[in-house]
């Protein structure tokens, strides 16, 4: 049944629940072109189109099923006849006409409706507080409430009836007058739409995510209208809309009514290929003109960017009529015709992510004594998108797409996003080297795939399809008997209308490079219409679809071979075994929580050709802005709401948090997603230009050198590499001892310098997204320099030589106390105390600023992060929770050495094999340093561990740590590349990324040194001994109160600041987040040793 042609006078309920019928009286879906009845001024809007956006008067109530619900009115309220919440349905209520298929009261124009409440128009119920938001990923938000077998709903639906009052503008009351043509919009609607005007039936629509466009003409007065909206939460459709998302509802796109000139373009397909291999261009433009006898003319022109007119053209109408479509009108009753026109260029330049050059094509409809009537002016690019010889081309180039996955959404707005939103997402993905958005799982706003051509970003467009929970159950048990839509006929004309709605609005946009067939909803015969048709309608584009690794039979609907969350090794097996199509990972890297390590493993997948890239899970939490008791805010997740079923957090998968701030994560993707590699050494660097097209000549280097993390060199420079090539260029570099002389050293004996080169690419001129300047990527390289350390001090080492000395000695400027319980060293300004009862230090003081609260406890374990629990670590390592918690002192050694005194104390871990661990404090009696040593020797068989090493609660007020390591942000051993090396400063609030649910966060590898302070300097440093760094992190919460808190609010208030002194820490992995394990190199076998060797010191 082909939706555009199904024509009714009267709404039936019948169709909610038939999965043939999804659009009734609905236009064909057309391009999203804008048009003039005059020629426009630059940015002109449209005067032919009326915004109903704004305040409209809304009534929500359970959805009868056979039958529209009926409300209590202000009038009756008032007489106390108010009807119960239950509503009645027409075939009850008294003043409602007894057929259910009869016009409602509620749409009639003097319907009273003053007892609605008032809801902003785009919205979504839920965020106004008119339903309660559900989070379901696979399920259907009704499972286990109701069993209705597809296409059947379940009983307990509601229905928002929605009532607007309106005058058309001047400029359309003047076209109504004239006899023209005045159409409604609802660009987006969840889940189905009956609509009336002025009491007379007008429409009915599903596809939450593409326009639903009626012809209101003869409905439509002059003055004053009553538009009304029966929105559905549940229909037939919602089995073809299980997207993993919340399950939001209501009008949350904008809704306008737009006049339509005397001759209108329709429809408007322009094709703009590109010869790379002569630099030249083709236009081939389609249009669809209704009422095109009363064109006379047609007159065309193309501008540049700049404005500069590069071709026009003057033609009869009637001489470019499409003969190819074998008619002169495509519906001769209205005089509609399809006409086609075109030019050759010799040379254009293209349209690409790194230099989105758009041209202007003008279309202007004139009468025959050139009277103008239509003006339309339609922005494209010139680029040719094609598969050759199995590898994705742009331009001739091989293309790699570093690429996440998005949804449209806002934490108080829902789905129902702004422009700003839209700016902020392009600014973060440009600033961030992501070059390619999939639009995860529905056509988005238009206005986002304008500014995807003028930004620059790849997209694969993707219909309104997902049907996981019809075929998929607990365990990924496939059920394909059950599927949606499968090889059932009754669903066909739905999913292929679906696909016709994406293409022929965004079809016209450079930007969008694949069209995707759904997600994750089976295979079946439907697929291969939709395919078939997807191809018809648009030659020039290669079909996506990942469905059919679950059914191989349908590898022919699709042309890419494409999967989610295959593991690197499973992708190059498929690589190395004569790959038949290109590879792309739809969805990769399951960003949840603290996640995206091991990322560089699927990037450098990208050795191999028929590798090209792929999306990330996802872009933004998906977390909503719930009001608690308090009366503070909290972003909550599924659940939160009294929401069941559910699932929880599994909606947090952003690279960005919900209020759209970035996550640590961001850091790693930035590095590894850059075109540009960068590798300096002490004589110059190597740049690898990875751009396709956009050579280095235009930016801005800046090359450094650092000295133990401290910049001491810097010097811009320009380097010029093309695209695809690499070239080396020397630098003239301070000589590196020189620079270093005098530097303090680190490691044990106070030798080691380190000096980096460093070389960042910048932004010379600024963008839209980011100003001049702004570091696009960067690259490191460190050395050691030998003897040009500062001497050391030598009161900074503590020996471990014997001499007893007696109860109490001095020892250079300090003394030693070896009491019965506890061993004190003071020097004039600070004391140590050493337990013999506590098995660890419990006090060191300086000038009365204490930093212990209790000894710093063993920790072998982290607060479970979103992987972990996926991947069931918690129960693999359970071990190793208490291990370190609950470790029992076992032996104490204390011994008077030269230098000051030692004391070594072993711990039986709590775990079944109680391996001993030893915590050594030597102690400098004259500078009051402490080399602090504790040792996990490899044990039995045993799980991996999480961490090992100590965890120190501090005062409070200690909550400022700079430190010389990987940074800024936090680091994890499969999440390095994006970190520098340098110097930085955070506080404990800052690293603590704002997960949904509280996790392990906040660590820093690669540390040389930290320093942990108060606001007026004071506190501890804490530097390597050895020649291994250690890991840090310093946080308001201990590892204990992260793991359990399942929100935010739930933390304690801030009481004290936990450093944690590690010695490593496993992974944290990100190949999914419901079994993938941390990649083996990355863990830590129990059965190795680990040392965290590090020297303590009071500033």
């Amino acid at each position: 049944m082909s939706s555009s042609k199904l024509v009714a006078t009267a709404a039936c309920m019948d169709w909610l629940t038939d999965p043939t019928v999804f659009a009734v009286n609905r236009e064909p879906a057309h391009s999203d072109h804008r048009f003039y009845d005059h020629a426009p001024l630059p940015g002109e809007t449209m005067g032919l189109r009326q915004s109903l956006d704004g305040r409209w008067r809304v009534a929500v109530t359970e959805a009868p099923r056979h039958a529209f619900p009926s409300f209590p009115t202000a009038t009756a309220a008032a007489a106390g006849n108010a009807a119960p919440a239950t509503a009645q349905t027409n075939a009850t209520s008294p003043t409602s006409p007894t057929t259910a298929n009869a016009t409602p009261d509620f749409a009639l124009p003097d319907y009273d409706d003053t007892a609605f409440s008032g809801v902003e128009v785009p919205s979504m119920l839920e965020m106004a507080g008119l339903l309660t938001p559900k989070y379901v990923n696979q399920q259907y938000p009704w499972d286990g409430h109701a069993d209705p077998k597809a296409p059947d709903i379940p009983d307990h639906g509601h229905v928002a009836v929605y009532r607007r009052d309106f005058a058309p503008s001047a400029t359309i009351q003047a076209a109504l007058r004239a006899g023209r043509r005045v159409t409604v919009t609802f660009h987006g609607a969840a889940t189905a739409i009956y609509v009336w005007l002025n009491g007379a039936f007008i429409g009915y629509a599903e596809d939450s995510f593409t326009p639903s466009e009626f012809d209101v003409t003869a409905a439509l007065r002059e003055d004053g209208n009553i538009l009304t909206v029966a929105c559905y939460e549940f229909a037939s459709a919602s089995w073809l809309e299980d997207q993993d998302f919340w399950r939001l509802h209501g009008l949350f796109r904008s809704v306008e009514i737009t006049a339509q000139p005397a001759a209108h373009i329709e429809d408007l397909h322009v094709t703009a290929d590109y010869d790379h291999v002569s630099g030249g261009g083709t236009l081939d433009v389609r249009a669809i003109v209704r009422d095109a006898d009363r064109a006379g003319r047609a007159k065309v022109s193309l501008a540049d960017t700049d404005g500069s007119v590069l071709w026009c053209d003057d033609y009869d109408v009637a001489s470019i009529v499409d003969t190819l479509d074998g008619s002169r009108f495509t519906d001769s009753t209205i005089g509609t015709a399809a006409i086609r026109f075109g030019t050759a260029l010799a040379s254009v330049l293209p349209w690409s992510a790194e230099d989105p050059r758009l041209y202007t094509l003008t279309i202007t409809l004139t009468s025959d004594s050139g009277e103008i009537i239509e003006v339309v002016p339609q922005r494209f690019g010139f680029r040719r998108f094609a598969i050759v010889d199995g590898i994705m081309t742009l331009n001739g180039k091989r293309i790699v797409f570093r690429g996440a996955d998005r949804h449209e959404f806002d934490a108080r707005r829902g789905r129902a996003i702004t422009e700003a939103d839209m700016i902020a997402d392009l600014t973060i993905c440009k600033r961030n080297n992501i070059n390619a958005i999939r639009a995860s799982h529905y056509p988005n706003q238009s206005r986002w795939y304008e500014l995807c051509d003028e930004y620059g970003i790849y997209l694969i467009d993707e219909t309104n399809l997902e049907t996981h929970g019809t075929w998929s159950s607990p365990g990924d048990v496939v059920m394909s008997d059950t599927a949606v839509p499968g090889s059932d006929e009754r669903w066909l004309g739905a999913c292929v209308d679906r696909v016709a709605n994406m293409i022929g609005r965004d079809r016209n946009h450079p930007s969008v490079l694949i069209w995707s067939l759904g997600n994750e909803s089976y295979a079946g015969d439907v697929f291969r219409a939709m395919y078939r048709f997807a191809h018809t309608a648009d030659p020039t584009r290669p079909v996506h679809y990942e469905g059919m690794t679950w059914n191989r039979d349908y590898e022919d609907v699709t042309d890419i071979e494409t999967r989610m969350y295959a593991k690197p090794d499973e992708i190059e097996r498929y690589l190395t075994d004569d790959p038949r199509k290109p590879y792309l990972s739809c969805e990769y890297m399951h960003a949840m929580g603290n996640s995206v390590g091991g990322l560089h493993e699927y990037v450098a997948l990208e050795r191999y050709p028929h590798y090209q890239g792929g999306f990330i899970w996802d872009f933004i939490d998906q977390a909503i802005w719930q009001r608690i008791g308090d009366g503070t805010e909290r972003l909550a997740y599924g659940g939160d709401f009294g929401d069941r079923p559910c699932d929880y957090e599994f909606s947090g998968n952003g690279l960005v948090f919900a209020d759209r701030t970035p996550t640590p994560k961001l850091q790693e993707v930035k590095r590894l997603y850059a075109n540009v590699t960068i590798t300096p050494n002490g004589h110059g660097v190597a740049i690898a230009n990875g751009n396709l097209f956009r050579s280095t000549e235009g930016d801005l280097f800046t090359a450094r050198m650092l000295v133990n993390g401290e910049p001491r060199w810097q010097a811009d420079c320009r380097f010029a590499v093309a695209a695809g090539e690499t070239r080396e260029f020397p630098i003239m570099f301070p000589d590196a001892a020189a620079l270093a002389a005098g530097a303090r050293g680190l490691g044990a004996d106070g030798t080691i310098v380190e000096v980096t080169y460093e070389v960042s690419q910048r932004l010379a001129e600024s963008t839209p997204w980011a100003p001049a300047g702004y570091e696009i990527t960067f690259g490191q390289f460190t050395e050691r320099v030998d003897g040009v350390a500062a001497a050391p001090d030598p009161a900074a080492r503590a020996d471990s030589g014997e001499s007893d000395a007696g109860p109490s000695s001095p020892s250079g400027s300090g003394s030693v106390t070896m009491g019965r319980w506890n061993i004190g060293v003071r020097t004039p300004d600070s004391e140590i105390l050493l337990s013999r009862a506590h098995g660890g230090i419990i006090s060191f003081v300086r000038d009365g600023r204490e930093m212990v609260i209790r000894r710093p406890s063993i920790t072998c374990f982290r607060p479970l992060i979103d992987n972990d629990r996926g991947n069931a670590s918690g129960f693999d390592r359970a071990q190793w929770f208490g291990a370190g918690r609950y470790a029992s002192v076992t032996g104490t050694r204390i011994e008077r050495t030269d230098a000051g005194v030692t004391a070594e104390y072993t711990y039986a871990l709590a775990e079944p094999n109680r391996t001993a661990v030893t915590v050594r404090y030597a102690v400098d009696a004259s500078s009051g340093r402490i080399r602090l040593t504790v040792n996990y020797p490899g044990g039995a068989q045993a799980p991996t561990l999480p961490a090992f090493g100590l965890e120190w609660m501090l005062p409070e007020q200690y909550a400022n740590l700079r430190f010389y390591g990987l940074g800024p942000e936090e680091t994890y051993r499969d999440r390095l590349h994006g970190a520098r090396l340098g110097v930085f400063e955070r506080t404990a609030s800052e690293d603590c990324a704002a997960y949904l649910v509280p996790q392990e966060t906040g660590n820093h590898e690669g540390v040389r040194w930290a320093e942990v302070t108060d606001g007026d300097g004071h506190g501890m440093r804490v530097s390597q001994a050895g020649d291994e760094p250690f890991a840090a992190s310093l946080l308001p919460y201990s590892s204990l109160m992260l793991e359990e808190a399942t929100h935010a609010d739930e933390l304690p208030a801030v009481r004290h600041t936990f450093l944690r002194l590690l010695a490593a820490q496993m992974g944290v992995g990100g190949d999914d987040s419901w079994g993938a394990p941390v990649h083996e190199a990355y863990q830590l076998p129990a059965d190795r040793p680990y040392t965290l060797d590090v020297t303590l010191e009071l500033i």
